[in-house]
C-alpha cells in the first residue's frame, strides 16, 4: 500500500472540500454552524499559511483519501491549538488512516510547541470520536475558543 502524508498543496483544495462536504451530508451533518458551511473548508491551502498550522494530507497512489490539521484557533488557551477537519473518504475507513493522521498531527501539535490539542466533533462521528478517546483526548462539558462552529457538541480535550 503506497501510503503517502504530505502537507496540503494549493491544488488539493477541491479534493479534500469535496471529502468533507460528502462525509458532512453522509452522516446528515451538513447544517449551519459546522465546516459544512465555513467558506475557510473551500480553501484549505490558504487557511493552513497560518504561523503555528498545520495541513496534512494522506494520499495512496496519487489519490487524496483524507486530512487533518492543526490550528492556532482564535480564544483558545495559551499553548492550545485544535486539531481540526479529520475527514477522510469513505473507501479509506477503517483502514488505520485516520490514526495515522491523527498521529501526524499530534506529532506536528508537539513540534510546534503546543502543550494541548483541543477538538470538537458530532455523536453522529461515534467511530472518530472514539478514535479521539483512544488516543487519550478526555471529553469536557463546553466549547473552548472561537471556531464559529456552533453546531458542534461533544468537546474533548488532550495533554501533549
Amino acid at each position: 500500500m503506497g501510503i503517502t502524508i504530505r502537507p496540503i498543496e494549493q491544488k488539493d483544495n477541491s479534493i479534500i472540500a469535496a471529502i468533507i462536504k460528502t462525509v458532512f451530508r453522509e452522516f446528515k451533518i451538513d447544517k449551519p454552524g459546522t465546516v459544512y458551511t465555513d467558506p475557510t473548508t473551500d480553501n484549505l491551502y490558504d487557511l493552513f499559511k497560518t504561523t503555528n498550522a498545520i495541513y496534512w494530507i494522506c494520499e495512496e497512489d496519487g489519490v487524496i483519501l483524507g486530512g487533518c490539521g492543526i490550528y492556532p484557533t482564535d480564544g483558545l488557551p495559551a499553548g492550545c491549538a485544535e486539531l481540526v477537519k479529520l475527514y477522510l473518504a469513505k473507501e479509506a475507513r477503517g483502514k488505520g488512516i485516520g490514526t495515522l493522521l491523527l498521529q501526524k498531527s499530534i506529532e506536528s501539535a508537539r513540534a510546534l510547541g503546543y502543550s494541548q490539542l483541543y477538538l470538537e466533533s458530532f455523536p453522529e462521528l461515534e467511530k472518530a470520536v472514539k478514535i479521539y478517546e483512544n488516543v487519550g483526548f478526555k471529553r469536557i462539558n463546553k466549547p473552548l475558543g472561537n471556531s464559529g462552529h456552533h453546531a458542534c457538541s461533544i468537546w474533548a480535550i488532550i495533554e501533549l
